[in-house]
């Protein structure tokens, strides 16, 4: 069923005039002959459903309810032969007022989010489609934003610390840096979350998959059984804070554990510690294959510019050489669909990410096994990190000066082209 609505004036006012009796003096009933019974009232039709009705009912068809219960948060409709409806969260329609309605911008506080996961699908065409995971998040805009303009939300923990930042704007460079390999990375897992927010006109929902924000990727990148999204957040106090039209509001946000489970507050303050490290390990490693790829182009250009050079030539081919070592420790470069990995062995950003995936595989703290196997993949990759700062400190700076030396020219020009002699 669709979220609340309100009363627009020009509703209103049209319901009030039709209801309004006529003005002047009652008309004179009209006289019958004696003995004559007065004609059968005619049946008034249907009334329709009013505008604000329509928008709370939804799909709802018009069918008669024959009960309403709340349970929870949730509104559950009985009806005569339609099966059972159910409004899934009341917050909206609870805190609404003619305040909220007439505000330009306004953040409704969300109801407490469940650490529960598996929801948000329609198992068949003759079953409802349940709620989606995570906070559930209903903010209402006046009008939606121009073009230039930018609308946030911001999901903070208990101090302040922004955890994850949301846009109405897609990151084009880090959307490009995902690479084809973005939706195979995790294997059998359920589709990536949206990377906009919505900003229509009225009322909007955005459902929070309570995640931190993702590591960071390169493009073409692809793993075997990997995890390079963000870390689920433990249960506790957070924030949501919506920025729009040059205003900024902040509700409580509470995150609750599944009721069923007997971990405690420490156990998953314990996985969210190590799963955030090996997400900020996982973006430090791709961020610097990222930048081993961008040199490598440079000096091949170069190498290009000077092909009559030797000196320059011979340069160039070794630190191309240095730079694609340490890139093959950290990452399998012959990966080019997403089955090479059953192929070629996986290198360490891989084994980092798959170890994520087990750390998060269940609502419990990671083994001791789990901390051993961390500080031997981080102790690998920085030695590999050493090599790039080692090669980025002496070789290129040798490289740029030998390229000055040798007076390679920045643009060449070759003959043939247009405009030239």
């Amino acid at each position: 069923m669709a979220g609340p609505g309100s009363v627009t004036p020009a509703a209103a006012a049209a319901r009030a005039e039709a209801q309004r009796a006529p003005a002047g003096p009652p008309s004179p009933a009209p006289s019958r002959p004696e003995g004559q019974k007065p004609p059968a009232p005619a049946a008034e039709p249907t009334p329709s459903p009013r505008p604000d009705e329509d928008r709370v009912a939804g799909r709802l068809p018009v069918v008669p309810v024959t009960d309403l219960v709340v349970k929870d948060n949730d509104l559950v409709v009985s009806t005569q032969g339609r099966a059972f409806w159910i409004l899934d969260d009341l917050s909206p329609l609870r805190q609404m007022s003619r305040e909220v309605a007439a505000a330009d911008v306004y953040l409704f506080k969300p109801a407490p989010a469940y650490r529960f996961f598996g929801g948000g699908t329609r198992p068949g065409p003759l079953a409802g489609q349940n709620p989606p995971n995570g906070a559930i998040l209903y903010y209402v805009l006046k009008s939606a934003p121009k073009p230039s303009e930018e609308v946030t939300l911001e999901l903070l923990d208990g101090s302040g610390t922004v955890l994850k930042k949301l846009s109405s704007k897609e990151d084009k460079e880090r959307s490009e840096g995902a690479g084809a390999g973005a939706a195979e990375e995790e294997g059998f897992g359920p589709p990536p979350p949206p990377r906009t927010i919505p900003v229509k006109a009225g009322l909007n929902r955005f459902a929070w998959d309570l995640r931190t924000e993702d590591a960071s990727r390169f493009k073409g990148m692809i793993l075997w059984g990997g995890l390079t999204r963000g870390p689920v957040v433990a249960p506790g106090a957070y924030q949501v804070r919506l920025t729009a039209g040059g205003r900024s509001l902040t509700r409580p946000l509470e995150v609750r554990k599944d009721p069923r489970l007997a971990t405690s507050d420490e156990d998953f303050r314990k996985q969210y510690d190590l799963l955030a490290k090996i997400r900020d390990k996982l973006t430090e490693t791709h961020d610097a294959i990222t930048r081993i790829r961008e040199m490598r182009e440079q000096v091949k250009g170069v190498a290009e510019r000077a092909k009559a050079n030797k000196a320059i030539a011979d340069a160039a081919e070794s630190l191309g050489k240095k730079l694609t070592a340490v890139e093959e420790e950290l990452y399998q470069t012959k990966n080019q669909s997403s089955q090479d990995p059953l192929n070629f062995p996986i290198r360490l950003n891989n084994k980092l990410a798959a170890l994520a995936g087990v750390v998060a595989g269940a609502d419990a703290a990671p083994t001791d096994q789990s901390y051993v196997v961390y500080e031997d993949l981080t102790g690998r990759i920085d030695a590999q990190l050493a090599r790039l700062r080692q090669v980025i400190d002496a070789d290129v700076p040798a490289f740029n000066t030998l390229v000055r030396e040798q007076n390679v020219p920045a643009v060449v020009v070759k003959r043939g082209t247009a405009g030239s002699s």
